[in-house]
């Protein structure tokens, strides 16, 4: 079964490997909607596969590492796109949050990515 918490960042990047002249190789801003999902079966006594505060605790020193900031200065997002953005989110979450399952990035409200984990 799977869970999730959505979080929402503000946050300005650029594309810096963009073709010359796109238009997402001029600084702008994003209000990011992030969604972590949790696998795992539901808990016998509590009912339920992890307690959603426990994944908000888990994602706060992130969160502040990205909420308000330029993605382009965060070490490990000198080229911040969705793809990117949510693969170092699992990379800084999972070790501390191991039923990690996906993380969702919204860019926009059409437009995002889904990551997974590493292929096997």
């Amino acid at each position: 079964m799977d869970i999730f918490k959505r979080f929402h960042i503000e946050a300005a990047h650029r594309l810096p490997n963009v073709p010359e002249g796109h238009k997402c190789a001029r600084l702008h801003g994003h209000s990011f909607l992030i969604e972590l999902h949790v696998s795992g079966e539901p808990g016998p006594q509590t009912g339920w596969v992890m307690d959603f505060s426990d994944i908000k605790r888990a994602f706060q020193p992130v969160f502040d590492r990205l909420d308000h900031h330029y993605l382009n200065e965060v070490p490990g997002l000198e080229n911040p796109t969705s793809e990117n953005l949510a693969r170092w989110i699992w990379d800084q979450l999972k070790p501390t949050l191991p039923p990690l399952s996906r993380v969702v990035i919204h860019e926009t409200c059409t437009s995002g990515c889904v990551y997974s984990g590493p292929a096997a």
